[in-house]
């Protein structure tokens, strides 16, 4: 195939050149790839503001929201008020094959749509989990705590589907209906992650800052609101092209993130796509875990403050030990006096 060879209208340029020194495939594997997931991966990014993650030539990867000037006029995008920067950002909506493969050939590697849809961003369709490995690279832990979190699940009548993170972790997707507001989605959130901690508090943390998780897997309770998260079958931009990957319940002690690249990932689909048989209908979530969610606060603030708290120790501690050793310095000039 020409670097100037067209699919679906799109000229796809420069499919020769590798995306990044170590990922292990060419802007040509990244098309490929995509047009061959596009039917399963579409469905989940439409009608959903898009970030994308890029690795342009001669520059550090950069995570885009506002689609450039230059992006064509048959591209679907959506305009939304961003309060943190004061501004309205044009989020592209990926709908269809042909967006999909403008925006691969834009060098766009990774794909975390919002939680909500255009018309409501901030009205999470999904609760999620994200679990992250300790220190190293122990999955093996993170696929029993996500077995731990989906007894969790069970204990409160929801169930969800789960996948590969695209990098060492995985992402637990519970579909959920329009009855419960986002902070009720959040506050769900944070009881389901604090009840699959208590299950077994050896393995699983719900401890925001690092140093405080003592190599245990860390239940991630902060996917809500605005938040987005990468899209199923998307790949992500690690050493390999590594893809995040659903599977079954029944098949996740049997595999490992780095089972899925761009150039592997194609020979483990499966007809029926597990992420769509795998995927519940949308659940009401229970009042009951709602309230539990409440009394716990929410993890950034609470970090936060327990921050600013140890930071004013360390400053109280080292203000003691400057004067004790002031002390010692004036007792010892009496001494010689």
């Amino acid at each position: 195939m020409s670097p100037g060879e067209q699919r679906a209208g799109v000229e796809l340029t420069n499919l020769d050149q590798h995306l990044t020194d170590d990922a292990g495939a060419t802007k040509r594997d990244l098309v490929d790839y995509l047009d061959a997931v596009a039917d399963r991966m579409l469905p989940v990014l439409a009608g959903r503001p898009l970030t994308a993650l890029r690795a342009l030539r001669g520059r550090a990867p950069f995570m885009q929201k506002n689609v450039p000037k230059y992006t064509p006029e048959w591209v679907r995008t959506v305009p939304i008020w961003a309060e943190a920067s004061h501004r309205e950002i044009h989020y592209a909506l990926c709908d269809d094959r042909r967006t999909l493969l403008w925006l691969a050939n834009q060098r766009a590697v990774e794909y975390h749509p919002a939680l909500g849809l255009a018309d409501d961003i901030y009205r999470p369709t999904h609760l999620i989990l994200d679990l992250d490995p300790p220190s190293g690279d122990d999955f093996a832990a993170v696929v029993a705590v996500a077995h731990m979190v989906r007894q969790a699940l069970q204990a409160c009548g929801l169930a969800g589907a789960v996948k590969t993170s695209g990098s060492r972790g995985i992402h637990i997707f519970v579909p959920i209906d329009d009855t419960a507001p986002v902070d009720d989605v959040a506050a769900a959130t944070r009881a389901l992650a604090a009840r699959t901690e208590a299950l077994d508090r050896s393995v699983a943390t719900t401890a925001f800052i690092v140093e405080d998780r003592a190599g245990k897997v860390f239940v991630d309770a902060t996917r809500a609101g605005g938040a987005t998260v990468a899209a199923a079958y998307s790949p992500r931009l690690r050493p390999g092209t590594p893809v995040s990957f659903p599977v079954a319940w029944s098949d996740l002690d049997r595999v490992h993130p780095s089972d899925f690249t761009v150039h592997t990932a194609l020979d483990a689909l499966t007809d029926p796509d597990p992420w769509t048989t795998e995927m519940p209908a949308p659940q009401r979530l229970p009042a009951d875990l709602i309230h539990h969610g409440r009394t716990i606060p929410v993890a950034r603030v609470a970090a936060m403050h327990e921050g600013k708290r140890r930071a004013r120790a360390r400053r109280e501690r080292s203000e003691q030990s400057d004067t004790s050793e002031r002390s010692e310095q004036s007792d010892t000039s009496e001494r010689n006096a």
